[in-house]
């Protein structure tokens, strides 16, 4: 008797607990939906909602492998043991469908599994951290490139590989611009060439045409106020507190904590950093 009356009110409380969902689904369907659409039953299509997500809840949680983890327990207890009076007295001694610790913990588990939201994938922070933004601009010294100034293009260019996956990401949704100080037509050569041999230019969303070169840095401020982005990204400081009344969202990367010096500007160590950090 003791057996049937936990068996039972755990059905009651598993009923319980889909009821209660079931009104909660209803009760926020019909808090999204505009009042217009309330008179089309709401309350019908919420409970039919609920019903669903409950039914897969309830399957879910009858797939634990607690059931089975109980029955081969009691198998190789049996057959580990010799048959006697002890043995039928030790098996019946416990009830059936009597719940143990483990069995609510597995329970919980498989509840925390149903309901944890899925990990965002990189394209999905790249849109939520530029706010849907359509148009970027951005400096390649320090922010795309190793090197940290002009004369340094000179002898080398080299692309950080950490930050390529942001800017491919970037380049499927956003209308990306590239700009850069360069003191001769060298070093624009070594900087097209170092962006193709990573793959920069594979990816269809950027092409050297907008790859932009000046020989002055208020010569790129100009190009940044033209182009009239949603972002730009830089790492001169100077340029950035020039733009903040001109566009709408900036990134200063800086190896150095940055005070913030607008509303509109942020601060990284790094592109992928930023990015990395919702």
């Amino acid at each position: 008797m003791a057996t049937g009356g936990n068996g039972d009110t755990s059905k009651q409380e598993l009923i319980h607990l889909i009821k209660r969902f079931g009104a909660y689904v209803t009760f926020k369907i019909s808090n999204f939906f505009p009042v217009s659409l309330q008179n089309l039953d709401i309350r019908s299509f919420g409970a039919v909602a609920g019903l669903a997500v409950a039914i897969v809840f309830t399957w879910r949680l009858l797939r634990s492998p607690s059931g089975t983890q109980r029955r081969q327990q009691k198998r190789q207890g049996a057959s580990s043991s010799n048959p006697g009076v002890a043995t039928h007295s030790n098996l019946s001694a416990i009830p059936s469908n009597a719940c143990s610790p483990s069995d609510d913990s597995r329970a919980q588990n498989v509840v925390d599994e149903f309901f944890q939201p899925d990990k965002p994938t990189l394209g999905q922070i790249v849109r939520q951290k530029l706010s849907e933004g359509r148009k970027v601009t951005c400096r390649l010294l320090g922010v795309i490139l190793e090197e940290s100034s002009p004369e340094e293009l000179q002898k080398q260019v080299t692309v950080k590989s950490s930050v390529l996956e942001v800017l491919l990401e970037i380049t499927k949704f956003c209308d990306l611009y590239l700009m850069e100080r360069v003191l001769d037509d060298e070093s624009e050569k070594r900087v097209l060439v170092a962006l193709e041999e990573a793959g920069i230019f594979t990816s269809g969303g950027l092409v050297k045409d907008k790859v932009l070169f000046c020989s002055t840095e208020n010569g790129r401020s100009s190009f940044v106020r033209q182009l009239e982005p949603d972002w730009h990204i830089d790492s001169n400081p100077e340029i950035v507190s020039q733009l903040a009344r001109f566009i709408k969202y900036q990134l200063h990367v800086s190896p150095y904590k940055a005070e913030r010096t607008a509303a509109n500007v942020f601060s990284a160590p790094s592109l992928e950093q930023f990015f990395g950090s919702i």
